[in-house]
């Protein structure tokens, strides 16, 4: 394009406008499609919040300027908009990465669960929340407990406080992988052995079941209901020595030979028809 082109000429005193408009005028630059004049604003003393939060509720907002306004720290210390960069899917990694640390707590429930979210700052998001889990008082961690993503009701699962327990595993992310990796740890509360076996959902797993087996916290009452249900190869791996306790491999190798003995008992379908003489 020369010099004199008229989109050219268009944009320059666009960014002129932009540099000290008000109001409506101000209003409508907000949706101007050239970058130049969209950091023009950001220049601008009378944007405020209000409308530097609209601008960055663009989708189709370029990725320069998203990066500009991350990077202004006077800027980036409204919450709103810290927000909006933080949930925007066109700002660049390392901001949004940085920008996580410092979201509230719901915040970063909804950003984790955003279907959009990418894998990388899904599993950041996470990390903050487990990493807060600590310091979070009861109740939040029971509205965490319910609705949470799948690795922090894992984690809160893993703490084994009763009052969260009654709510975290009716979580629905929460998923059998994330049981499983807390059953594997022999250190957990017995409370979250009790609440797993009593679970109208949880107890009917299989694989979960095979873990409650072998979790030395589980009582031999509790696990002995699940023998009949398990595939006999289950029931022999579990019954090599080293496993589960003696008093349990007991009636693990009870079952097998029960289960043995049906198995080699001759059908009467087979059973070699009467050869007396009619």
């Amino acid at each position: 394009m020369s010099a004199t082109d008229p989109v050219v000429n268009a944009h320059s005193r666009d960014r002129e406008r932009a540099l000290a408009a008000t109001g409506e005028e101000l209003a409508a630059l907000l949706h101007h499609p050239a970058s130049s004049v969209l950091l023009a604003l950001l220049d601008n003393p009378a944007l405020d919040e209000t409308q530097l939060c609209l601008l960055l509720a663009r989708n189709d907002l370029p990725a320069e300027i998203l990066e500009e306004v991350a990077r202004r720290k006077p800027l980036v210390k409204n919450y709103r908009v810290k927000r909006a960069l933080a949930f925007h899917p066109r700002t660049p990694r390392l901001a949004t990465l940085r920008l996580i640390r410092e979201l509230y707590l719901m915040d970063l429930v909804q950003l984790a669960l955003l279907p959009g979210t990418p894998a990388e700052l899904k599993r950041n998001t996470e990390e903050q929340l487990i990493a807060r889990l600590p310091q979070l008082p009861l109740g939040q961690k029971m509205t965490l407990g319910r609705r949470g993503p799948g690795r922090v009701a894992g984690a809160l699962l893993a703490e084994g406080h009763a009052q969260v327990l009654a709510v975290v595993l009716d979580n629905p992310y929460l998923t059998e992988s994330q049981i499983l990796k807390v059953l594997s740890r022999e250190k957990i509360p017995l409370d979250v052995i009790r609440a797993t076996t009593q679970h109208r959902k949880w107890s009917c797993a299989y694989n979960v079941r095979l873990a409650l087996i072998r979790h030395p916290g589980s009582t031999l009452s509790s696990v002995l209901s699940y023998l009949p249900e398990l595939a006999v190869s289950d029931l022999r791996e579990l019954a090599a020595p080293g496993i589960v306790s003696e008093s349990l491999r007991k009636y693990l190798q009870a079952e097998i030979q029960a289960r043995t003995r049906v198995s080699s008992k001759p059908s009467t379908d087979t059973l070699e028809p009467d050869t007396r003489d009619e």
